[in-house]
């Protein structure tokens, strides 16, 4: 027998195409979710980034309301003080305008109760003397005091003012005013604006002038305090109250003209103010 040879060729099985398509679509996708991924992370850190800044405005922010809050809260506390002060002054001030109106009204009973014992002892001396001769001279004795007490009356019938002092219009009312010796008086003129000059112990400031209507303006310097009165009219007495006093000092204008006023201080003297206090 014939051996048969059978010559057994392998081949090789290639590999299929489709795979390598894969690898190539799977290294794409690769690539794209590694950029993706790149570009999240980035955006993530941004965010972050915007975050923490705006973290940082809103502390800052907090921080500022915080202090506007505090600076409020202070300027409260000090506008109540201030408050509480004015409110203060004021009750002090309704309380000397209540004493000085209480003095004032004892000073003219008093005047009142000495003209009638003045005119009682006149009275009383005419009935005492017999002969007529003696009679004839103690009526013109007591004639001279009835002229003597109805000038003391005119005197006294000049106007008066809130706190029952007696008001003056001119330099003569002044005289009289200074004879009865209870204030003192200091006349005054001021002929330019805006410039404060002395008046006793006080400084006046001339600030307008109605000539047309008489009023005037200026402001007031006492005891390192300023008191404005604007519009005020002439022959209308100004109160006001300086330190260590429990009456009233007057500022008194009488005539106005072009940036100039003339008038007078009414000032208690001070001997009356100790007995007035002393009494009380």
């Amino acid at each position: 027998m014939s051996e048969e040879r059978h010559d057994v060729i392998v081949e090789d099985a290639a590999a299929p195409r489709w795979i390598g398509v894969v690898f190539v679509v799977l290294a794409i996708v690769s690539l794209g979710a590694l950029g993706v991924g790149w570009s999240a992370t980035n955006r993530a850190k941004a965010l972050e980034q915007n975050f923490a800044i705006q973290l940082q405005q809103s502390r800052q922010s907090n921080e500022v309301l915080g202090q506007r809050l505090a600076k409020a809260e202070d300027t409260n506390a000090q506008l109540q003080g201030e408050l509480s002060v004015v409110t203060d002054k004021v009750k002090l001030t309704e309380s000397e305008i209540n004493r000085a109106r209480a003095q004032a009204k004892k000073i003219k009973d008093e005047d009142t109760k000495q003209l009638a014992d003045l005119e009682n002892n006149v009275s009383g001396q005419l009935a005492t003397k017999a002969n007529v001769e003696a009679v004839n001279k103690i009526g013109t004795d007591v004639d001279g005091v009835k002229t003597d007490l109805e000038s003391t009356k005119n005197n006294l019938n000049l106007a008066r003012g809130e706190f029952g002092t007696l008001i003056a219009k001119n330099h003569d009312e002044i005289e009289e005013l200074r004879r009865l010796g209870e204030r003192d008086y200091y006349e005054f003129t001021i002929e330019r604006k805006n410039q404060r000059e002395r008046v006793g112990d006080l400084m006046v400031e001339l600030h307008g002038v109605n000539t047309k209507r008489n009023f005037y303006s200026v402001a007031l310097y006492v005891d390192d305090a300023r008191y404005d009165k604007k519009n005020r009219s002439v022959n209308e007495p100004i109160y006001f109250f300086t330190h260590g006093t429990r009456a009233p000092v007057e500022f008194v204008v009488n005539q106005v003209g072009k940036d100039k006023i003339s008038g007078y201080l009414s000032v208690p003297k001070v001997n009356a103010s100790h007995a007035q206090a002393s009494g009380n």
